[in-house]
């Protein structure tokens, strides 16, 4: 162990970075007689930007349960669950886990593991530091640090790259009138870079006329342009000084697969081809040129195709085509002259019946005094299945094989320019799984990609003709109708495709249910360019998703002006955070039974620069969206817990939290820290949240609010009553108070029913010894009402609007005795 930890330490023998934090931190912990430190002195406290890349694991009946991740051990593991067995984590992260939780359980010390893991073709070396120690409930906890080590590289390129030919991915270059007139370089092995002498970074998104190898010749490139044209592919010869490639190309609509060979070694056997047949690794046989039959085999040759050498002397060249090419090959012995090589790859059968697709070189020789052809084959067969194969990933998504968005788009593009020419329209549709996430949080993520399957499967079913279905990724598919006749038939084709989606899944028994919202956009009408029609759908898909899911919506006019002011609002909150254009502004809640002020509600404002004072209720949702809300509501408990440090010690002060905020997982460390940098004491600090926080990752959120309520913070219930399910709520968590919304008490003087739900709210919250406040107080009467249903506190514009933090103590000096002076 102690040569595990001696690995983390630099020439003069200290711990490096990260490591030396949690290494030190670990080490100072460590009371006098104790093998292990106390959890609450290494995990909790000052861990900062660390906190994101800790898992914490648990021991439970000796299995290991993932207690907490942070936000980037999140990310790594694919999966933001607490409370799960470790087995149900990626194999590659489980495993590096356990290593790292048993070296640290068996040492008693920090233990340093790898992990090198896969994901899209990505390897990545991760480094996992496993720091034990002692729960307060007994037993023992272990923190992980999680974070990568050294540079990523692609598992594709590195099998490439052990091969000595070159491979090369070239795209189309094409003009203002779509022809296409040059290639670029998008992608290449070290193989190809060693055989055009040029270095990776030269080639790469270079343009052959812009270069001087042997690709860029007029000769080659014109070749190139051939297969893009043809959608044939080619094979050809390529001399350059001293050596000799062979080409081969395959077009794949704008995207060309090169592969370079150098044969140079092939030309210069044939001179001595009597001292190199037999031995030559290649397979190469010499035939009769009038009959066709083979006169000698080298020893390749008989491995490679499987026949015995007997029977091999005893057959033609027809006896190895394929019947439906023994015409083509036929006529390809015709013109054959001094020498030969493949234009195109040929198929051949092995002695067990199997096809193997090769290229083949030849030349006219005399053997044993008779005319015959010297032929030397490569076997191409697993590099064209790789061809095929790289072409068709990137074209085609890798869970469902439907196609991905660029070849959607290319599709679309091709469709608008038919239509446009036959004056028809085509039809774009945004597909939006309702309720997927639900399935991906309950059963897992494994589920949720069977889910994803069988989905594409009932999409392909509805789909045909020249319509075509892809998956852009997620939960989101879509669909080109081209054509399509009319917006009925669009409409009428949304409508069978969400009752054909919203069908119940049979999953091995388990009886799944989803929905699907569905934007539509259609040409000319919504647009004319592939992109304008697709942000124009998404844009009525979004709305078809905010009407509630399970409908359809055509875009219009409106939703891109209300897209555009959204994108606005977008960008200005943004430099709004960073400019320092938001304020804190604090409302007073008075106590009824004391008559005075006893805390303050924090509410933020934006004051922005052109615009004025723009409503929370417009921008927290955006800021919601765009992850804003995070840091932004880090801020303001910074900034209010500081605030109320300056009021008198038995004034508190009541933060809204959000519950994108419970989502990061690291709200119990953000109230930690802001309580310890203003020294407020945790008493004075009252969390208010909504009843929106328990309609998704409840457990996870419960036990937030546990670990907060631990603290000594107060936890309030704000708008209770306006939900489905608040007296739920109370029996799962002990709230401190509820708040009556504004609007029972707005009517409450003329609305029996108002009266009678604060009556019921307020008899609820003394029975559960549960302190009830009500919302928006503006005359007296409805102060009367509810001092008469024994409500314990209210706030309103009867006593005073939110005020800045410079007026605060001035308020509290003019109805310091007495808050009814403010009615």
């Amino acid at each position: 162990m102690t040569a595990l930890i001696d690995s983390l330490k630099n020439p003069n023998g200290q711990l490096l970075g990260d490591l030396t934090v949690l290494q030190r931190k670990w080490d100072a912990a460590i009371h006098p007689g104790q093998k292990l430190p106390r959890y609450e002195e290494v995990m909790l406290g000052s861990l900062g930007r660390l906190a994101d890349h800790i898992m914490l694991l648990k021991i439970d009946a000796d299995t290991l349960e993932v207690s907490r991740t942070g936000r980037y051990v999140q990310e790594w593991i694919g999966d933001d669950r607490w409370d799960i067995p470790l087995s149900v984590l990626p194999p590659d992260c489980a495993t590096a886990l356990s290593q790292a939780v048993s070296g640290a359980l068996h040492n008693c010390r920090p233990f340093l593991a790898n992990a090198h893991c896969v994901r899209d073709g990505i390897v990545q070396k991760y480094e996992l530091l496993a720091l034990p120690t002692l729960s307060r409930w007994g037993g023992t906890l272990v923190g992980v640090y999680v974070n990568e080590a050294g540079s990523r590289y692609n598992l594709l390129d590195a099998i490439f790259s052990s091969t000595d030919d070159g491979i090369l991915s070239l795209t189309a270059v094409r003009d203002s009138s779509m022809r296409p007139v040059d290639f670029q370089i998008v992608h290449l092995n070290d193989g190809a870079a060693r055989l055009l002498q040029r270095t990776v970074e030269a080639l790469q998104w270079s343009q052959l006329g812009d270069g001087t190898h042997l690709l860029c010749c007029p000769t080659v490139v014109e070749r190139l342009l051939k297969v893009v044209g043809t959608g044939d592919g080619a094979v050809f010869d390529i001399d350059s000084h001293d050596r000799n490639f062979s080409l081969s190309a395959t077009a794949f609509g704008d995207i060309v697969s090169v592969t370079i060979s150098d044969v140079s070694f092939l030309r210069k056997r044939e001179e001595s081809f009597r001292l190199l047949f037999d031995n030559n690794p290649m397979p190469m046989w010499v035939f009769d040129i009038e009959t066709t039959a083979f006169l000698s085999v080298n020893d390749a040759a008989v491995q490679h195709y499987g026949y015995e050498r007997r029977r091999f002397l005893g057959m033609a060249l027809r006896d190895i085509w394929p019947r439906d090419e023994w015409e083509t090959h036929s006529q390809a012995l015709v013109s054959f002259g001094e020498s030969y090589q493949s234009d195109h790859h040929w198929r051949h059968l092995k002695a067990d019946g199997s096809e193997i697709q090769v290229l083949t070189f030849g030349r006219r020789v005399v053997f044993n005094g008779r005319d015959g052809f010297l032929v030397a084959v490569v076997d191409v067969t697993e590099r064209r299945k790789a061809e095929a194969r790289i072409a068709y990933m990137a074209h085609h998504d890798g869970l469902t094989n439907l196609p991905n968005r660029a070849l959607y788009q290319e599709t679309l593009q091709r469709a608008l320019e038919q239509a446009t020419r036959a004056g028809t329209n085509v039809g774009v549709l945004c597909i939006d799984l309702d309720l997927f996430k639900n399935v991906n949080d309950s059963f897992g993520h494994p589920t949720g990609d069977r889910l994803l399957q069988m989905v594409a499967e009932r999409l392909k079913q509805e789909v045909g003709g020249n319509d075509m279905v892809a998956r852009f990724g997620g939960d989101e598919f879509a669909i080109v109708l081209s054509p399509v006749a009319s917006p009925n038939d669009a409409s009428d084709f949304a409508m069978k495709l969400i009752e054909r989606l919203s069908a119940p899944y049979d999953m091995d028994g388990l009886e799944v249910v989803i929905g699907a919202s569905i934007g539509i956009a259609m040409s000319p009408g919504d647009g004319v360019e592939d992109e304008e029609l697709l942000r124009n759908a998404d844009m009525a898909l979004y709305r078809a998703k905010a009407a509630g899911g399970g409908v359809h919506h055509f875009f219009e006019k409106e939703m891109d002006r209300q897209a555009q002011l959204r994108r606005d609002m977008e960008l200005d909150l943004r430099r709004a955070f960073a400019r320092g254009e938001f304020e804190l502004h604090y409302q007073p809640l008075v106590d009824l039974a004391e008559d005075r002020i006893t805390g303050f509600e924090c509410l933020l404002r934006w004051h922005h620069p052109e615009r004025g004072m723009i409503s929370p209720a417009d921008f927290i949702p955006v800021a919601e969206d765009i992850g804003l809300i995070v840091g932004l509501g880090e801020w303001v408990l910074r900034k209010a817990c500081a605030e109320a440090m300056t009021w008198p010690a038995d004034i508190k002060i009541a933060v809204n939290l959000s519950p994108v905020q419970f989502r990061s997982r690291n709200l119990v460390q953000v109230v930690i820290a802001a309580l310890a940098q203003s020294g407020l004491a945790p008493r004075r600090l009252e969390l208010e949240i909504t009843e929106s926080l328990f309609l998704a990752e409840t457990e996870a959120n419960l036990a937030t609010l546990h670990q907060l309520r631990q603290l000594g913070v107060r936890i309030s219930m704000d708008d209770f009553g306006t939900g489905y399910s608040s007296l739920s709520y109370l029996r799962s968590f002990p709230f401190d108070k509820i708040k009556i919304d504004r609007s029972f008490v707005q009517d409450l003087a003329q609305r029996p029913d108002c009266l009678a739900i604060v009556r019921a709210i307020s008899g609820l919250g003394r029975s559960l010894k549960i302190t009830t406040t009500a919302e928006g107080v503006e005359t007296v009467d409805q102060l009367d009402w509810l001092r008469a249903e024994g409500c314990d506190e209210v706030q309103g514009f009867l006593f005073s609007a939110a005020r800045p933090a410079a007026e605060i103590k001035a308020l509290l000096l003019k109805f310091g005795s007495r808050a009814s002076q403010a009615a």
